[in-house]
């Protein structure tokens, strides 16, 4: 062949090479076309996660799956959630147990304080700074979930709870009872009123969870005894201690309590005495707010009030604990999505479709939340006559490594106050127990 059409042809070839490449997305500039008769292609349509969500709040299962989820999913489709809860007692170690293994799910409902900064600094929860809806929040509302630096919040707030005592208005009104107990004295009246009378166990409380008697017993009407923060802030200090006169005597009035409960409580759980009151056999449940969804959706007629004080005239002191927030296993692998669920539950949004959906549970936000319960409000309107505080056992005092040998002081107040309201332990070795088992570990200000 002449040279000549050897170039021709070799020019050719590079040109047809040249429109290959450019139909395979090469390089070359495409050529001026003129309207395109072929449809685009379709966008992808994006994957659905799954997520699920770790809790120890077993009893809104149906809220979650029937309201929240629902709420969550019309925003966000490509993200579905799973609620799957544990028995409350058995939460922390089967949770930690989880997260060990690899096996936890990828939104973890957090504790307050020291149960959940343990699993922050293990690494199990990822730092949250950087969602833009914990700016609703303040500091008061962030400090359970919050390093001691102050400077990396692991969980989203969600609630407060408030603890009293949830009452039978039908049992009330059969037993001509029209005033609500302010004082010890009259508290104690009353229950005698209820036993002698015959038709109603006074108190409606098992010891068998251990927990109950702990977290319904001895936070609910102890803060009235220590006053509150300034007792609590006394024992992180070490200016006060368990053994000191207002810890033993809040022993001693649970103590009082073993006659005014159902036979056989020592066996009876948590799920049992629940039941055991909503079938109107019981006219006082010791509790919190956290429970009066659970009455209301079995359609008690119930009513609240405080935990009394010692005398007329006493400043009232009320457990308003910041309980429930939520977070992201840092080993999940849907970190982006998790996230976005994280950052909603602190949206203005799921603050009123929370408190309203589980009433007795108080939105943390900094923007306030309109109550349509009246049993709730109830239970939030003793913020305006008595004073606030916490648990006294969440905030540093409950770091004991009981892998080495050290007592942790939630657990601790479990086991004892169950011994004290059973009667196998006096008040005053309770007492010691407990601060023998801090002091084995804890130095303040150290």
């Amino acid at each position: 062949m002449p040279r000549r059409h050897r170039c021709l042809s070799f020019v050719a070839a590079v040109f047809l090479l040249t429109l290959a490449l450019s139909a395979c997305g090469g390089t070359a500039a495409p050529a001026a076309q003129g309207p395109s008769t072929t449809a685009a292609p379709a966008a992808p349509v994006a994957a659905t996660v799954n997520l699920t969500i770790e809790s120890w709040r077993n009893d809104d299962l149906s809220i979650w799956q029937d309201k929240i989820i629902p709420a969550f999913k019309a925003k966000y489709p490509n993200i579905s959630l799973t609620f799957a809860p544990t028995a409350p007692a058995d939460y922390n170690g089967v949770l930690n147990t989880k997260l060990e293994g690899g096996q936890a799910g990828d939104v973890i409902t957090c504790r307050p304080f020291d149960a959940s900064l343990a699993l922050f600094t293990k690494g199990y929860l990822a730092p949250l700074n950087d969602l833009p809806n914990l700016k609703n929040f303040g500091d008061v509302a962030k400090s359970a979930w919050i390093t001691d630096d102050g400077k990396t919040t692991f969980c989203m707030p969600m609630a407060s709870v408030i603890h009293g005592f949830i009452y039978n208005k039908d049992a009330f009104a059969k037993l001509g009872i029209t005033q609500l107990p302010k004082t010890l004295d009259e508290f104690h009246a009353l229950l005698d009123k209820i036993k002698k009378d015959g038709k109603y166990t006074p108190l409606a409380m098992g010891t068998k969870d251990q927990w109950e008697s702990a977290t319904m017993g001895f936070q609910n009407i102890g803060p009235n005894f220590w006053k509150g923060e300034e007792g609590r802030k006394a024992l992180i200090a070490g200016t006060a201690k368990f053994t000191d006169q207002p810890y033993v005597d809040t022993w001693k009035e649970l103590a009082s309590w073993k006659p005014f409960l159902e036979k056989g409580y020592e066996g009876v759980a948590y799920p049992d005495a629940q039941q055991y009151f909503e079938s109107g056999k019981a006219a006082i449940y010791p509790a919190g707010s956290w429970d009066i969804a659970y009455f209301e959706g079995k359609g008690m007629n119930i009513g609240f009030f405080g935990p009394p004080v010692k005398a007329a005239g006493d400043t009232c002191y009320i457990s308003d604990h910041t309980d429930i927030a939520i977070g992201v296993n840092a080993k999940s692998s849907h970190q982006a999505e998790a996230k976005q669920f994280v950052d909603w539950v602190g949206s203005d949004e799921f603050a009123s479709l929370y408190a309203n959906s589980l009433p007795g549970f108080y939105s943390l936000s900094n923007n306030p939340v309109t109550l349509n319960d009246k049993v709730a409000q109830e239970a939030v309107d003793l913020r305006k006559s008595c004073k606030s505080t916490i648990r006294n056992s969440y905030q540093i005092l409950s770091r004991g490594d009981t892998t080495k040998g050290q007592k942790n002081l939630e657990n601790e107040l479990w086991r004892v106050t169950a011994g004290v309201v059973n009667g196998t332990i006096v008040p005053t070795a309770a007492a010691k127990e407990i601060q023998d088992g801090l002091a084995q570990w804890y130095k303040p200000g150290g």
